[in-house]
C-alpha cells in the first residue's frame, strides 16, 4: 500500500462519505484561512489518523496557503500500543512529532473514580502548550459526527442542558488559539469502513487506567441512538439539526454571554 492508494481511497472510493463531508465542514464553518498554521493532533485512533491524511491532501491542492504540524502526545501508552501507533504513522506516511507526558499515571493516582474527565482536561492543556510552542494558531481534532450528536444527548440526559460540541472554538486560556473539528459531518461508521478497506488497525483509546473502556454513559447514549435509528433512520441527522434550528420563542430559558434569560422577560410585551 503506497501513499497514492491511501489518497485514492479517501478522495475517490470514499469521496461522498468522507472527503465531501470533510470539505463541507471546512467551507461551511470557515475552519481554515490563509496563512493558518494548524497543529493536527494524532491520538493513534482511526479518526485522527484519517484527519491527518485529509488535511495533507487539502493542503496539496488548496488555492490558499496554510501549514500543518503533525503531533502525537504519548500520555503513557504501553509499549505495544506505542509501537502500533508508530507503525501506522509509517504506513500512512505521516511525519509526526511524538512527545511524552505523564497523564495516565497522574489520573491513576488522583482520579481513579473519574479519570476520563481529568485526562481530557490535562490533554487539552498539554496540546495547547505544544501548539503555542510550535507557533500554531489552530488545533485540529478528529471528533466526528457521532461524537457531536452523542454529546448533545449526553448533555440533555445527564446534565439537564442543551449544549453541543462546536465545530470551532476559541481558547479562553491561550490567547490566539482556536480548536477546529473538520470531521463534524463525517460519520464514524464510514471511518471504520475506510480503515477496514485498507486493512488498518488503530488504537482504541489504549488508556492504561480504564483499560480502553468507553465511558458507560457515552456507551449507553451510543446504544440508544442506534436503537432509535432502527425505526427512524434519520434520527441522528435530526439530533444534529436540532442544534441548528433552535426557536428561542419556544424555550423556557436560555443562557448567553450576558447571563440567564427567561421567556417571562419580554412575555408581557
Amino acid at each position: 500500500m503506497d501513499n497514492l492508494d491511501i489518497i485514492k481511497s479517501i478522495c475517490k472510493k470514499y469521496k461522498r462519505e468522507i472527503w465531501s463531508r470533510f470539505i463541507k465542514a471546512i467551507k461551511e464553518f470557515e475552519l481554515i484561512r490563509e496563512n493558518d498554521k494548524i497543529m493536527v493532533c494524532i491520538s493513534g485512533g482511526k479518526d485522527s489518523m484519517l484527519l491527518a491524511k485529509c488535511l495533507e491532501e487539502l493542503k496539496r491542492h488548496s488555492y490558499y496557503k496554510f501549514d500543518l504540524e503533525y503531533v502525537v502526545m504519548n500520555p503513557g501508552y504501553k509499549e505495544e500500543n506505542l509501537n502500533l501507533l508508530k507503525e501506522n504513522l509509517r504506513k500512512l506516511n505521516i511525519n509526526a512529532h511524538i512527545f511524552d507526558s505523564d497523564i495516565f499515571s497522574v489520573c491513576d493516582k488522583i482520579s481513579k473514580d473519574n479519570p476520563c474527565y481529568l485526562c481530557a482536561r490535562m490533554r487539552r492543556g498539554f496540546l495547547y502548550s505544544k501548539a503555542k510552542e510550535l507557533g500554531c494558531n489552530k488545533i485540529a481534532l478528529g471528533h466526528h459526527f457521532d461524537d457531536v450528536i452523542e454529546t448533545i444527548m449526553l448533555n440533555i440526559l445527564y446534565a439537564g442542558e442543551y449544549k453541543t460540541m462546536m465545530p470551532k472554538l476559541k481558547s479562553t486560556n491561550f490567547y490566539g488559539l482556536e480548536l477546529i473539528r473538520p470531521f463534524y459531518y463525517v460519520h464514524e461508521d464510514d471511518i471504520k469502513s475506510w480503515a477496514n478497506y485498507l486493512d488498518l488497525h488503530f488504537l482504541n483509546c489504549a488508556c492504561s487506567v480504564t483499560n480502553g473502556e468507553v465511558s458507560s454513559k457515552r456507551k449507553e447514549v451510543k446504544g440508544l441512538i442506534k436503537k432509535l435509528k432502527e425505526t427512524n433512520p434519520d434520527v441522528d441527522i435530526h439530533i444534529l439539526r436540532s442544534s441548528q434550528n433552535i426557536n428561542l420563542d419556544a424555550v423556557i430559558g436560555y443562557k448567553d454571554r450576558d447571563g440567564e434569560h427567561s421567556f417571562l422577560d419580554d412575555y408581557e410585551e
